[in-house]
């Protein structure tokens, strides 16, 4: 009792400082940050400035929307205030009756800022107009015109852009929390479960994985995070799959796999981070998206394989259940793919025959002893 005790304190308040460090996150998000940029570095973020204001947070995407229109609405009344001080159209200048402003009915900051708006968005009220009495406003209405409708294009493309990003799709596919090493097809094989949760497909799907872990050359170099190609498939391939329910994928451990040689006891003991990546096409926009997820030595399970969430109703339609696309059940398993190959291959070397070069067969002649 006490020693259950024991592991279950040691895991809750200290498991937590034990957690190997991620490069992506569960939900994909990738965990890394860029120090010591220069600053002239910087300045190309603003040369592409369209994919800078689609990758901003919604909150700081909002804030620029606002403070666009409200700038430059803010900045023209302050142009078109300039253009009735120097034309001397204003109140306090006590123009005579005969005189022609070049804006009727501006009479101070807040006119000017409000003619500056109903310009802009072309509201039209009908109250104050420019007139032909000088061209400097109307050099300055067609300018703000012109830039008005750019600043709409710009801003609303970015919203509309950022609203049909494909990054919310990808929330909508799903991995299984744990990867597992089970035999499949009488070979072992890693096997992490993915769905669909839309009935729309991901059009020419493709699936792979990279192992990221820390390794030295033989010349001595240390490489963090070197990467190792992970082949995954399902039965039949790895492209286009046909993704209208969850499909298991599996990697085979074979010779070629880093896999190959750990074991159920010291897989605990490894340090890598598998990432699984889903590429595929939205059907409704056609845009490309890419969904991600990372497994952890702790998140692979050595001996166990998925529970079956799909099956047939009475009605013949098919049914998934995903309270078990998690659920994993404990199978029958080699602790190690070498083992299990050294089995195959002793099997393989009984049903064969093999010659002994020493082995030489001697004729015996037999004799009739009893003559009559």
């Amino acid at each position: 009792m006490f020693k259950h005790l024991r592991k279950w304190f040691v895991t809750r308040f200290f498991g937590r400082s034990r957690r190997r460090a991620r490069l992506v996150s569960k939900d994909g998000r990738c965990n890394i940050e860029f120090g010591n940029v220069e600053a002239q570095s910087r300045l190309i973020f603003f040369v592409d400035i369209w994919t800078t204001v689609l990758d901003l947070k919604w909150r700081y995407k909002m804030t620029v929307f606002i403070t666009a229109f409200l700038g430059s609405w803010f900045f023209f009344g302050l142009l078109w205030y300039v253009v009735a001080y120097i034309h001397k159209d204003l109140p306090e200048f006590h123009p005579p009756a005969n005189h022609t402003p070049c804006v009727e009915h501006i009479n101070g900051l807040t006119s000017a800022f409000l003619f500056s708006l109903e310009t802009q968005v072309t509201i039209g009220y009908g109250f104050r107009c420019v007139t032909e009495q000088c061209g400097t406003a109307i050099f300055l209405l067609i300018f703000q015109s012109i830039l008005g409708v750019i600043i709409n294009s710009f801003m609303c493309g970015a919203i509309l852009a950022k609203i049909s990003r494909p990054k919310k799709r990808a929330k909508t596919i799903t991995f299984s929390k744990n990867a597992v090493i089970s035999k499949r097809g009488g070979k072992l094989c890693l096997l992490i479960r993915v769905a669909n949760l839309r009935k729309s497909l991901l059009i020419g799907s493709h699936i792979y994985g990279k192992l990221l872990r820390t390794t030295i050359t033989p010349e001595g170099e240390t490489i963090i995070l070197d990467q190792i190609n992970i082949n995954f498939v399902v039965d039949a391939g790895n492209e286009n799959l046909f993704f209208i329910s969850p499909l298991t994928i599996y990697h085979v451990i074979d010779h070629t796999s880093p896999f190959f040689h750990m074991a159920a006891e010291t897989l605990p003991q490894q340090d890598f981070e598998l990432v699984v990546f889903l590429d595929g096409t939205v059907e409704s926009t056609s845009a490309t998206c890419q969904v991600r997820t990372s497994y952890v030595p702790e998140e692979v399970l050595w001996g166990y394989r998925f529970a079956p969430i799909v099956s047939k109703t009475k009605e013949g339609k098919y049914r998934v259940d995903f309270h078990n696309f998690s659920k994993t059940v404990e199978v029958e398993t080699p602790h190690c793919a070498m083992c299990l190959y050294n089995e195959k291959d002793a099997q393989a070397k009984m049903k064969r025959g093999y010659d002994n070069p020493n082995f030489v067969l001697s004729e015996v002649n037999e004799t009739d002893d009893t003559k009559m």
